[in-house]
């Protein structure tokens, strides 16, 4: 199964992930990313950070399954582990569920949202970006959330949309989900 995490910034997906990965086994997409390394990131471990040359060059060689451009950078996908017979979780930016359905048509997606925005923007501060990329992810945060939830249509994409209130009972819920997901396929 390929599992597909979506939400705003600061929601947990990353937090998810890796729980997903230690408690069910689940492998970590390699996201490919263009950006720079984040504080705490590792080549290899969070993902793999390369130029949009060796990036482009995976793709020449037909190993990118999927690929687009957001918050400056471009974000790529190995066909080896979007195509895997294994269970693999991701994160996964909205604007890109209408592909990924033609990439994967079989892909489960789970969009966490949150009661609380302001629990998610100051998951955002804790970052120790630069103040001028705090305030455009708070503003693409702010603006991300509203579409969401104005847009029916972009919500009945998503297999499962699921509340995180950044404690126990959340992550009991979702890992439940997730088991449950699991004993169906």
């Amino acid at each position: 199964m390929l599992l597909a995490l979506v939400g705003i910034t600061g929601i947990g997906k990353s937090y998810f992930a890796e729980e997903l990965s230690q408690k069910l086994g689940f492998n970590k997409v390699h996201t490919i990313r263009t950006r720079e390394k984040r504080v705490g990131e590792e080549n290899g471990k969070t993902g793999y950070f390369m130029t949009e040359d060796e990036l482009n060059d995976l793709k020449k060689q037909g190993k990118i399954a999927y690929d687009f451009k957001v918050f400056g950078g471009t974000y790529g996908y190995l066909k080896d582990e979007i195509f895997s017979d294994e269970n693999y979780v991701f994160e996964m930016h909205y604007t890109t569920i209408y592909d990924w359905k033609k990439v994967r048509p079989d892909i489960v997606t789970i969009y966490l949202l949150p009661r609380d925005i302001n629990i998610s923007i100051q998951k955002i501060k804790e970052r120790n970006l630069t103040k001028d990329k705090e305030v455009y992810r708070i503003e693409e945060v702010k603006e991300h959330y509203n579409k969401f939830m104005q847009d029916k249509e972009l919500q009945k994409q998503f297999d499962y949309i699921v509340y995180n209130n950044y404690d126990e009972k959340s992550t009991n819920e979702i890992m439940g989900l997730v088991k449950k997901i699991l004993s169906r396929s």
